[in-house]
This record gives C-alpha cells, structure tokens and sequence, in this order.
C-alpha cells in the first residue's frame, strides 16, 4: 500500500508568502513547491530572502518538498550558459530551504521544427543540467509540459531511458491531456515505474483545467493502481482554476490559459485540495 502526502504551489492561494503559510495552515497541507514568493519567481530569489522564507516555513512547522524552478523552459534557439548560472543559483536556494528537488523542463521546440529533430540538442542541454547538479545533493525531476520536447509520453520515457532515470519524472495528467496523450491508461502505464511524484491538475476533454477527478484524467483509477505499490509519493496541488499573479511569466503560446472558476484564490485553492484529498481517502 501506498502513502500519499500532499504539497502545493501556495502562489496560487495568494502571491503574498505569510498569506500562503496561512493558506497552507486552513487546508491542512503541510508542504510547499515553492515558485513565487511576494511575486517574485522562485529561481531569482536572494540567499537572504531564500533564509527568511525556510525561518517561517520552519516556525510553522512547514517545509519545501520541490523548487518550482522554470529552468528548462526556454527555446532550443536560447542560449544555455546564462540557464546553467541560474541553475547553480536555485540549487543554492535548495540548500537553504533544505529542500533536494528542482523541476525542471526539457525545453521548447523551435516554431518550424520536429521533436525528434531536436533530440540531440535537448538531451546534450539536460545532460550539462544533471552534470551540475549531480554532485550537490539535489535532483532534477522533469515535468511534461506542452511545447516542450519531453511533452508526451513516449518523450518522457526517452528521456528517463538516456539519463537511466537520474532525471526524475513529475507526472501532470492535466498536461498529458493538452497533448491529446491519454493519462491513464496510456501514459500512465508507460511511466508508472519511473513516477517520482506528481502535479496533481485535471482538465476537460476541451482543455479547461478542472480539480482532481473533474476532467478525463482518471484519477480514481490512478490512485488505486499507484496505492498498489509499496512507496511514498508526494502529490503537489497546482489549481490553475484561478489567474494568480505571476501567471503571465508561466503562461505562453504552448498552454491552455487559466479561466476563473471559482470567486477567490482562497475558493480555487481549496477545492482542488478537497478534490485530490478526497480521491486518496477513497481507497
């Protein structure tokens, strides 16, 4: 049997970080994929600002389970150099925060050019990525994301087959669907075995983001096949049933735009909470 412990992306309760910590503290979550704090993105934070926000995540009892970091999410046509000194700044900010996970994408495909045209330019980026970060104690851990060369399933299993999984895998059913690649039973019979954990969004059959169990991911059918495994997974909560502040930076011509459902942040926050915790309480 498996346990589940849920973290979230607190920037989407609110961009303020004491107002996040009390979102945090009303929901009963006890972990943070950290991505913006008082509306600045988590890779640019200051080492000082980075020690503030792991003194009052520590006071509360709170702690980081993944820097939400944008690295990777740049064009193939965007130098690398530039990517590789903000790498060694987030894994700086890791330490601080006693935090070992980075996410990380595999970057956007040129207008023009195929995937697998690019292989070699995305697996040699990646390859110099791990390169750094292998010897400080922290692991990347790949999102599939829309646009991005590891976007699809068959992609992500490439990329967990070229590193021998030392590039860990974040599973977004939502992301899968805007890729019109099946979650479950596809894709999730294809990664099960390299899951290190998950973001846990949903989406319609017409790409409108929806809470856990809401949209055609198959949820319910997930958890029971991963609760068959004798392992520990963090799921992270991401909404996106709100516009937060900070969205704009995250949002490009690759993804389906985030819609209000919901009357506040705080609403949005906390059904996508329930929706989730309600699916593991039912196994």
């Amino acid at each position: 049997m498996a346990t589940f412990e849920l973290a979230a992306f607190t920037d989407e309760y609110s961009p303020n970080f004491d107002e996040q910590l009390v979102g945090m503290e009303k929901n009963g979550v006890r972990c943070m994929e950290m991505r913006g704090v008082d509306g600045v993105n988590v890779a640019s934070l200051t080492p000082q600002k980075a020690a503030e926000c792991k003194k009052k995540l520590d006071a509360k009892g709170f702690r980081v389970s993944s820097i939400g970091s944008p690295l990777g999410k740049i064009s193939l046509c965007d130098p690398i150099e530039p990517h590789l000194e903000q790498l060694r700044s987030v894994i700086e900010t890791a330490h601080t925060l006693g935090c070992d996970r980075i996410r990380v994408f595999s970057f956007y495909i040129p207008e023009g050019k195929k995937p697998e045209d690019c292989r070699g330019e995305v697996m040699e980026r990646l390859g110099a990525m791990l390169g750094i970060a292998e010897s400080t104690g922290v692991i990347l851990c790949h999102e599939n994301e829309k646009g991005i060369y590891g976007d699809t399933a068959l992609r992500c299993l490439d990329i967990q087959k070229q590193f021998d999984s030392k590039i860990k895998l974040v599973f977004d059913h939502a992301n899968f669907i805007c890729c019109d690649d099946e979650p479950y039973p596809y894709a999730f019979d294809m990664l099960r075995d390299y899951i290190f954990y998950m973001h846990i969004k949903d989406a319609t059959a017409d790409k409108h983001m929806a809470p856990a169990g809401h949209g055609i991911g198959r949820f319910a059918e997930t958890f029971a096949e991963l609760n068959k495994y004798d392992r520990h997974f963090i799921l992270t909560v991401e909404p996106h049933l709100q516009v937060f502040k900070g969205l704009d930076g995250l949002e490009s011509a690759h993804r389906t735009k985030v819609e209000n459902q919901y009357a506040t942040s705080a609403d949005a926050f906390k059904a996508a909470v329930d929706a989730i915790r309600g699916i593991i309480t039912a196994l």
